[in-house]
C-alpha cells in the first residue's frame, strides 16, 4: 500500500502555517495529493430574556465569521502549496470532527494537529482526535506539537495482541518499508505468551522487507504507556504506531489507557488506527 491522497486538518482557530509546510513535504517526498480540510459549526447560547431576532443574528453573526475564516485559511492553504494542481480545499459548515471523519472517505491518510491538553476544548470548532480515531475509518497521523517534517527513520510499534494493533501495522507498511530501525515493543502483563506473538509481528514485517526487532517488557516496572514512551525516547523514534482504544472508549476513560497516554505526548508524531 501506498499513500496516494492525504488529507490534512485545520482547526478554524489554531495557526495553519507549521500543520499545511509538514502535510505538503510529507505528500511531495511520497508523491500523493493532498487535501486540505476545515469545519467548524455555529454555536449560540440563548441568553435569558432574549427574543429569537437577536438569537437569529447572533447565529448569523457567527456563521459569518467561519466563513469569513474558512476562506482565509483556503486562501492561505493554496499559497503554501503554490497553486499545485495536486492539492485542493475543502471547507465545511458543520461539526469538525464529523464532517473530517465523512470526508476522510477520500483520503489514503487524515493528518492532524496535536491535541490540546487539559484546556476547555469547545468541539464546535475544535476536532476532537480521540471520536475521529474511532469514527473515521482511515489511519490518523497526529503531528507532535512542533510539527517537524516526518523523517519516520526510527519507528516504535506500540504492540497489543488485537485487531486495532494489526490493522495499525499494515497501515503503517509504507513508513515501516523506508525506515532505518523498527521496534516491535511489548508490554507482559501476564497475557497469553507475549515473545510468541510479538515474534509473529517481527517475522511478518521481516518478509516485508522492515528492518524490524522485537522488545517484550516487564510491565511491573512502571504503567505500560510510560515503558512504551520510555522506550520511544530511548531509541529517537520519529514515529509511534499504535492501535486507537483496544478497550471500550468508556473504560479508557476511566481508567487511563496507552492510547489517550500517547496521545498526550506531543514530542512524537503517532500514526493510529482503529
Amino acid at each position: 500500500m501506498a499513500f496516494k491522497t492525504i488529507m490534512v486538518q485545520l482547526d478554524v482557530d489554531t495557526i495553519a502555517a507549521p500543520l499545511i509546510s509538514m502535510a505538503w513535504d510529507f505528500a511531495q517526498r511520497h508523491e500523493a495529493d493532498l487535501i486540505g480540510f476545515c469545519a467548524a459549526e455555529p454555536h449560540f447560547v440563548m441568553p435569558t430574556g432574549a427574543d429569537d431576532r437577536a438569537a437569529t443574528k447572533a447565529m448569523w453573526s457567527q456563521l459569518e465569521e467561519i466563513e469569513g475564516r474558512l476562506n482565509c485559511l483556503s486562501e492561505e492553504f493554496l499559497s503554501a502549496v503554490n497553486g499545485s494542481n495536486r492539492a485542493s480545499w475543502r471547507g465545511e459548515i458543520g461539526n469538525p470532527t464529523w464532517q473530517l471523519a465523512l470526508n476522510a472517505r477520500a483520503a489514503d491518510l487524515i493528518v492532524t494537529g496535536s491535541p490540546m491538553i487539559d484546556l476547555v476544548v469547545d468541539h464546535h470548532r475544535t476536532l476532537d482526535t480521540a471520536s475521529l480515531i474511532l469514527a473515521a475509518g482511515r489511519p490518523i497521523l497526529v503531528a507532535s506539537e512542533t510539527p517537524a517534517p516526518v523523517k519516520a527513520e526510527s519507528i516504535l510499534i506500540a504492540w497489543t495482541d488485537t485487531r486495532e494493533a494489526r490493522r495499525a501495522v499494515v497501515d503503517a507498511m509504507p513508513f515501516l518499508i523506508t525506515a532505518r530501525d523498527v521496534v516491535i515493543a511489548t508490554v507482559d502483563n501476564g497475557g497469553p505468551a507475549p515473545r510468541e506473538n510479538v515474534a509473529d509481528v517481527e517475522l511478518f514485517l521481516t518478509r516485508h522487507g522492515v528492518k524490524a526487532r522485537s522488545e517484550v517488557l516487564d510491565s511491573r516496572r512502571s504503567e505500560p504507556a510510560e515503558i512504551l514512551l520510555q522506550i520511544g525516547q530511548e531509541i529517537a523514534a520519529d514515529l509511534i504506531v499504535l492501535g486507537g482504544y483496544g478497550h471500550s472508549r468508556v473504560r479508557e476513560t476511566t481508567f487511563g489507557g496507552v492510547t489517550r497516554s500517547v496521545l498526550q505526548s506531543g514530542s512524537f508524531h503517532r500514526l493510529i488506527s482503529n
